[in-house]
């Protein structure tokens, strides 16, 4: 595999497992609360990445019905791998492409 596809794969693993953290994270969400901000981990494929992003259980949810996108802090975006698709003051959402668009659909907890 080309170093290009070596970064797309390690960011795409790394950021599954932040996926699954954030997954658990809006599982323990009361019900009714869509509207209060929940602290989620940046899903940048960084592994010592310790950021906290605030988004509201409708926020993430708009973001997590795409298998292949992610929210990640500015400037964590990995331009070999995904393409930004919308900014916000805190974080961007980035969409995977390629080999890692293919990983991160294959490991979607809600596949």
């Amino acid at each position: 595999m080309a170093e290009g596809g070596d970064i797309q794969l390690r960011t795409a693993r790394n950021e599954a497992i932040f996926r699954d953290v954030n997954e658990a994270l809006r599982a323990g969400h009361w019900p009714g609360e869509e509207s209060a901000p929940i602290a989620f981990r940046c899903e940048c494929g960084q592994l010592g990445c310790s950021r906290l992003i605030e988004l509201t259980a409708k926020e993430y949810e708009r973001i997590r019905d795409h298998p292949r996108r992610f929210f990640v802090a500015p400037d964590h975006q990995v331009p070999e791998a995904e393409t930004v698709i919308d900014r916000r003051d805190d974080y961007l959402v980035v969409e995977k492409r390629e080999h890692a668009g293919r990983v991160a659909e294959a490991t979607d907890p809600r596949s």
